[in-house]
């Protein structure tokens, strides 16, 4: 179900609405969950005026990477106070402060702009999920060009690059031992 959002006073009958398709749920206490982001979950708290977010699955450099990214995206676009950006009382998230308006609703504000952020970063999300597709599909489903029928590589007494009776060392020192 899309979200709808007004933005400024209603003059004489105008009234502006945006659009957002986001994959998103209200809390019992009215914050907004979106869960659009292939590595990250971002919460709007309503009442408390601050964005929360956590890493999707496993705390990474990737998640990490994310959240980075999305706080010096809103903090550049004036949305979150620079000095609030900090890890979380949660495990693995960040959170960040609104700024106040008082001719703008702040929530409204930043569900557009965190909208705004998902859409840039959507193409990145498509593609590491293509690669994956094909990098499955490669392995799962080879090409004949990288495959063997059973009985077709013709059998030999030395293969590959590591001789028999070449001792590797930890410690530098080769031997090489007659097979006898």
């Amino acid at each position: 179900m899309p979200v709808h959002i007004r933005i400024g006073k209603k003059e004489e009958g105008k009234e502006q609405t945006i659009t957002l398709e986001l994959n998103a749920r209200k809390s019992l206490s009215g914050d907004l969950m979106i869960f659009d982001h292939a590595d990250i979950d971002i919460v709007l708290m309503v009442k408390e005026g601050k964005i929360l977010v956590f890493p999707k699955d496993l705390m990474a450099e990737v998640a990490y990477g994310a959240q980075n990214r999305l706080f010096t995206f809103l903090r550049k676009k004036g949305i979150v106070k620079y000095d609030s950006i900090q890890a979380g009382n949660i495990y693995g998230s960040m959170e960040a402060v609104l700024q106040e308006s008082e001719e703008l609703n702040g929530i409204k504000v930043a569900l557009i702009n965190v909208s705004n952020f998902i859409n840039e970063e959507r193409p990145y999300f498509e593609y590491v999920k293509a690669y994956d597709k094909i990098d499955r599909n490669r392995i799962t489903d080879p090409d004949h060009s990288e495959t063997t029928e059973l009985g077709e590589v013709p059998q030999e007494e030395e293969k590959g690059s590591i001789k028999p009776g070449f001792m590797r060392d930890p410690y530098g020192m080769n031997y090489m031992y007659s097979r006898g």
